[in-house]
């Protein structure tokens, strides 16, 4: 498993860095991404410094489940209509930039298949 680093994320849950935020409970907080890739661009991520997904463990099942219920709960509360998309990319191939586990809520317009 890689070491959790103080990332970027972490700061916006210490509140050192400021974020749109649109939900927070005591596992997990999502926030509006300063670089939106879809009308509603909006990242859910654990309080839990979790590296990536390959560093999930099995203790960790309650909480990755809390977080597909936190995309459930923020895209109905966005009133996101016909459909959005959750992305979790793992790794430097899979696209992520930060170091930190994190779901992306796409949505506002019709997705594309295949992606990237």
């Amino acid at each position: 498993m890689s070491e959790p680093q103080d990332t970027i994320f972490s700061k916006i849950i210490r509140k050192e860095i400021a974020a749109q935020v649109v939900y927070e409970d005591d596992l997990a907080i999502a926030f509006k991404d300063i670089h939106p890739q879809a009308p509603i661009h909006i990242l859910v991520i654990p309080k839990q410094p979790i590296p990536k997904l390959d560093d999930a463990q099995a203790q960790d099942a309650a909480l990755l489940g809390h977080l597909l219920l936190t995309v459930k709960h923020v895209a109905a509360h966005l009133k996101i209509k016909d459909g959005y998309r959750v992305v979790i990319n793992n790794g430097e191939n899979g696209g992520q930039t930060v170091d930190h586990l994190h779901l992306h809520i796409l949505g506002g317009r019709h997705m594309k298949w295949p992606p990237g």
